[in-house]
């Protein structure tokens, strides 16, 4: 058996790469999807929350849109003010309990690590809709857009790149929460170091390992990410698309070379 750090960490790469491998795997499907779904959820309850409500509208529609205000806004404040672990074990136990819903392991992960990203990009989507300048809202209004429009054509896609950064965030977060899942026996990274070093009683190395494969992962999408929003933000510099023969625009007006005017 090997006697230094540098041979146990060949050893165990040697002997469990293959289940790291695996551990890894699933860690990033269950952190990918989660998110991918939380994101949806967070757009549908961000949008709603900041549905405009004046004193013309309908008694009915003030009714439902508060109720579903105050429902919604339950949901993320119990699931952004308790831990992901409470949560994992209170839905997975409890529902077989109390409702006699028995999950499998990796239903209840998406679903623990979607309505738990819900909960936070509730917040992050209201934050973007309502950084978006109101003047926005008013030109749609103007031209003859609806709500539904509105946000859809105009809002919603400057929204997203305001809050793309964290989305990515969320993403890197889940990627490290995952762990917390292993309370109902799913089989991810942090489970997969767990059973290695317990077998080894080499806790040190198999964590040194793990840390190692963590950080790879969360730099690579973090990177990504970083890609994605370069590419949303486009060029840093451009023209101004119109038919108007009169704006300064290229293919359209060419401002006299300052050399040519000198020589004529």
């Amino acid at each position: 058996m090997p006697e230094d750090f540098g041979g146990w960490i060949v050893y165990i790469l040697q002997n469990y790469g293959p289940s790291f491998a695996v551990g890894a795997g699933k860690t990033m499907l269950i952190a990918i999807v989660g998110t991918a779904i939380g994101c949806l959820i967070g757009f549908a309850v961000g949008i709603v929350q900041t549905i405009p409500m004046s004193r013309n509208d309908h008694i009915l529609k003030k009714v439902i849109l508060r109720a579903a205000r105050f429902i919604l806004g339950a949901y993320v404040e119990v699931f952004r003010g308790t831990p992901m672990m409470c949560q994992a074990m209170v839905i997975f136990y409890g529902a077989a309990m109390v409702f006699g819903i028995n999950m499998s392991e990796w239903f209840a992960a998406f679903f623990i690590v979607s309505i738990n990203t819900g909960a936070y990009m509730a917040e992050t989507v209201r934050g973007g809709i309502l950084s978006v300048d109101a003047g926005q809202t008013e030109g749609a209004m103007a031209i003859g857009m609806n709500h539904v429009q509105t946000m859809m054509n105009v809002i919603l896609p400057q929204a997203l790149r305001n809050i793309m950064p964290q989305i990515g965030n969320n993403l890197i977060i889940n990627i490290k929460d995952t762990c917390v899942l292993s309370v109902i026996g799913i089989v991810e990274l942090y489970y997969t170091t767990n059973g290695v070093a317990g077998a080894l009683y080499r806790y040190f190395e198999a964590f040194a390992i793990a840390m190692v494969i963590y950080f790879i992962l969360t730099f690579t999408c973090s990177k990504i990410l970083r890609y994605i929003e370069g590419k949303m933000d486009g060029a840093d510099s451009y023209d101004l698309a119109t038919t108007d023969t009169l704006a300064h625009t290229s293919g359209l007006y060419n401002y006299p070379d300052k050399k040519g005017e000198n020589e004529a």
